[in-house]
């Protein structure tokens, strides 16, 4: 019996170092490893000894793609700590500054990362090349999300305005009013962008996940919500390790999430739309009805309409912000250190899912444990699964053709390996 072992140096458009290896034994799939080789950076042991205050500023060198997550899950969980409730316009700013991320992110991932796997062409640079009316949209979109993020952060990467309570500074009406005209425009190419994502060829595919999202808050969660999924779960976030754990496999430097009892689950765009269909805007509602787009969606190759989706959610939102916003004052919550060794967690809706952060503070307000669970770990083995089904239906593909398949399948999933270089290898060994 032959052996062939098929070698792809890199996967490009998805962010970070990995590889993945497939290993088929005649007709069986006897191996499917996602590998995260990528070095671990431990920014939760970078934490330690720090105040708390400046958790929002290191954590949000984590990403350089969803910063404001990683700095709202901080905030979140470091208010939770201290016994602190933000409302009002601070709670609204915070929704407007998440809007942007979800529109920058989705953006990059919808026209540059995702569009050229339906398209038939390489790269975002040939798509350009063919169709530069759809980068041209895709990059307009992308344009006033960082806007938002400059005008309420203070700069488009890692903002420089967010802090425990709320904001250094509080933007004036004026300032907002003014980002009004680019969120209309950018409706309209959001409008335009969910009308040709849903008209791209898709495969007839459906997986059973159990989606794991933020639920019920009366809203579409970015900030706040208990997390819920399809299959029964409701926990607040300080119940978040008690029904899911991390756990090393020998080859990836990323920890995987499942259930506690060892099930694999999917966080992200598809899980929020199908927990939290309702509370999408009307016109969002709507628009998914018109282009055929049902409440739920099983298929993972479909999860660039549903971005496109959030996309336009996050722009009527954002306008819903703007339009009705009083500055603050002061423009955040004070607070003291605890006095007291104090915990808190909190969980918000990073572009890619779920992102969970824990502390441990001591009496003066340092870090004495930090712990911060994103989105791709959670969704790692479950990416191995959708692989392994991928490869079971197309084991009569050749080397070249499999190895493709399978980059599709992954870039479904936008995995946020890192904010390093794209790179990926492929190693399939056939028996």
């Amino acid at each position: 019996m032959s052996e062939r072992t098929l070698q792809v140096d890199y996967l490009a458009r998805v962010e970070g170092e990995g590889a993945l290896k497939v290993r088929i034994d005649g007709d069986r799939v006897e191996e499917v490893e996602l590998r995260i080789f990528e070095p671990p950076r431990f920014f939760e042991a970078l934490l330690v000894g720090r105040d708390l205050a400046e958790a929002p500023d290191i954590t949000a060198r984590i990403c350089g793609i969803c910063p404001v997550a990683y700095q709202m899950s901080a905030c979140h969980a470091m208010e939770a700590a201290l016994g602190i409730r933000v409302d009002g316009s601070i709670r609204e700013l915070r929704r407007l500054l998440y809007c942007g991320e979800w529109i920058e992110s989705h953006a990059l991932h919808i026209y540059l990362l995702h569009a050229p796997d339906f398209l038939g062409v390489p790269d975002a640079v040939a798509l350009a090349r063919d169709r530069p009316d759809v980068v041209r949209r895709g990059l307009a979109l992308k344009k006033v999300g960082n806007r938002i993020l400059q005008v309420l952060g203070g700069r488009e990467v890692h903002p420089i305005n967010v802090r425990v309570g709320g904001f250094y500074r509080a933007p004036s009406r004026e300032e907002l009013a003014a980002l009004r005209p680019e969120i209309l425009r950018a409706r309209d190419d959001a409008e335009a962008t969910v009308r040709w994502a849903a008209a791209l060829p898709f495969p007839d595919i459906e997986e059973e996940y159990e989606f794991v999202a933020l639920g019920p808050s009366g809203e579409y969660p970015m900030n706040e919500g208990p997390v819920v999924s399809n299959r029964g779960l409701t926990i607040p976030a300080s119940g978040f390790e008690e029904e899911f754990l991390e756990s090393q496999v020998p080859y990836s430097h990323a920890l995987h999430a499942t259930r506690r009892g060892g099930g694999t689950y999917l966080v992200g765009p598809l899980a929020r739309y199908a927990l939290n269909f309702p509370r999408l805007s009307s016109g969002a509602r709507s628009l998914a009805r018109e282009v055929g787009l049902p409440p739920v969606v099983r298929n993972p190759y479909q999860s660039i309409v549903v971005r496109s989706i959030e996309v336009f959610y996050a722009l009527e939102e954002a306008l819903r912000v703007v339009d009705q916003y009083e500055p603050p004052d002061p423009p955040s919550v004070p607070y003291a250190p605890p006095g007291r060794t104090v915990e808190g967690a909190a969980v918000t809706e990073a572009p890619r899912g779920i992102l969970y952060h824990r502390y441990r503070l001591a009496p003066d307000g340092r870090i004495e444990k930090a712990t911060i669970v994103p989105p791709t770990s959670q969704n790692q083995k479950r990416i191995e699964e959708d692989l392994r089904h991928l490869v079971v239906r197309s084991l009569a593909l050749d080397d070249a053709a499999l190895t493709g398949a399978c980059e599709r399948a992954i870039r479904n999933h936008d995995p946020c390996i890192s904010c390093a270089t794209h790179f990926l290898e492929v190693d399939v060994e056939r028996r």
